[in-house]
């Protein structure tokens, strides 16, 4: 099995309410060095496959059910067999 880590964002254009409520909360807090922030999802998958295989799925995957490709965009990193 490989380990597949799928990240989701926002898009730039659209307003992140969450990402402004937790700068806002890091400013109160004194980390006013702190702009921009953005907040995502991490989603972990583990699949069989070649690596252009699994590619493959996991694209399939993020535009049938993992991501709404209407305000989000996704990434992804094929990472080490995991073991178990």
């Amino acid at each position: 099995m490989t380990k597949v880590n799928v990240y989701v964002t926002l898009r730039e254009s659209v307003v992140d309410p969450q990402g402004i409520a937790t700068q806002d909360a890091l400013h109160k807090l004194g980390f006013n060095e702190v702009s921009n922030v953005r907040i995502g999802r991490l989603i972990e998958l583990e699949l069989s496959g070649t690596n252009a295989e699994i590619e493959t799925r996991v694209n399939e995957m993020c535009d049938a059910l993992l991501v709404n490709k209407v305000i989000e965009n996704y990434s992804f990193e094929i990472g080490e067999v995991a073991g178990k």
